[in-house]
């Protein structure tokens, strides 16, 4: 079984691209839920939904979240009705909220609600939240306290960043199979999310990464910043403001303590080779995904990599 902790719209495409490798049965994934909202009145899971309608094959590749092919009908009424649009919601996305709030609401965990609207669109992976708890992102601007959702759609993430916290996480639990899935994969997987707010709140639920530093599997992460930027949304601004560098050396720095095997772009190969340390491999290939097949070109560079035994600094050129 592979394990990949995962959130964003960068971590959905190396989804999309690893079940063409590897099967759906063999992959459990686990989710970010620190950008969860409510919205309309409805509990919404941006991060379980893309990787839920990833897997089922609705995702939109347009937008990078939602259905594909979605429409819209119900967020013009909403706007003539005065009412707050600034989250775009699909019509056939608003279904899945208004079934996992009812599930909610009749006394089911997220875990539950997760597992019985992913039985209902033919998921064979295992997805699971990160905890059924509330944590919340939670960031920290001169204009307040924002949560990630009005950061980053609302506010379209053009604040200056105080810093960035999880709130609830200290008392929250990980979710039923969270732990386990850990501890007895094969391989874990950290997807080309952003560090602080996708991958972030699942490590800050505690015993996540206590499992990540106890499993015997090999942890891989794929590095979303290329050179000195992230490769799309604001995840080198948030790393600054929590006291990393912008760089690979910031994403190794964020996961040193666990962290087996590295995969970076081949433009930082010159930078890969000043991270050499102990027990970290550094593998470099294409990691922008610009089309399906990098997607899956990539997830091939990564499974490499878990079986390549040697310590020293790898390349490999995209085929």
């Amino acid at each position: 079984m592979i394990v990949v902790l995962t959130g964003g719209t960068g971590g959905a495409k190396f989804v999309d691209g690893l079940r063409q490798v590897v099967s759906d049965q063999q992959l459990t994934l686990v989710v970010n839920t620190g950008d969860d909202l409510e919205w309309w009145g409805l509990y919404v899971s941006p991060d379980l939904d893309s990787i839920t309608y990833v897997l089922a094959g609705l995702l939109s590749k347009e937008r990078g979240w939602g259905v594909k092919g979605d429409t819209f009908f119900c967020l013009q009424a909403m706007r003539d009705l005065a009412e707050p649009i600034w989250f775009n919601v699909g019509d056939r996305d608003l279904a899945v909220h208004l079934l996992r709030s009812k599930l909610l609401t009749a006394g089911k965990t997220l875990s539950e609600a997760t597992q019985e609207i992913t039985a209902k669109m033919g998921v064979q992976a295992r997805i699971l939240p990160m905890s059924n708890s509330r944590v919340e992102t939670r960031v920290d601007t001169p204009a307040g306290e924002l949560s990630f959702q009005e950061y980053f759609v609302q506010r379209w993430y053009q604040d200056p960043v105080n810093s960035v916290r999880f709130a609830g996480a200290s008392d929250a639990e990980p979710a039923p199979g969270v732990i386990e899935a850990i501890t007895s994969a094969s391989a874990v997987i950290l997807a080309p999310s952003n560090p602080i707010t996708s991958i972030g709140p699942i490590l800050a639920v505690p015993g996540i990464r206590e499992a990540l530093r106890l499993t015997k599997a090999q942890i891989v992460a794929v590095s979303p910043i290329v050179g000195d930027k992230a490769v799309t949304g604001p995840a080198g601004i948030l790393m600054a403001a929590q006291g990393l560098p912008a760089s690979i050396a910031g994403v190794a720095k964020a996961y040193e303590d666990f962290l087996d095997v590295l995969i970076i772009d081949n433009s930082d190969q010159a930078a890969a080779k000043k991270l050499a340390r102990p027990g970290l491999r550094v593998y470099c290939t294409n990691s922008i995904m610009e089309r399906p097949d990098d997607r899956t070109n990539l997830a091939k560079a990564v499974m490499s990599a878990l079986s390549t035994k040697s310590d020293a600094y790898a390349a490999t050129e995209r085929q």
